[in-house]
């Protein structure tokens, strides 16, 4: 079973709030708050890795700076 996802996180420092981008993934997301970041992350690997495929067990978030 895969391990984990990583995701660097940003912030958008010309609108504010922030993104972040899986790592090797094409699952990219952004939230107002950090909180809300976090939320959407969990919400987009969910969405991302259907029933046949093998989910992470762990979700990391590297931050750029926030």
């Amino acid at each position: 079973m895969m391990s984990e996802i990583i995701f660097e996180i940003s912030e958008d420092e010309t609108d504010g709030g922030y993104s972040a981008s899986a790592l090797g993934y094409g699952i990219h997301t952004e939230g107002e708050t950090l909180d809300e970041l976090r939320q959407n992350v969990r919400e987009a690997v969910a969405c991302y890795f259907d029933p046949t495929m093998e989910k992470p067990r762990m979700i990391r978030l590297l931050s750029t700076g926030v």
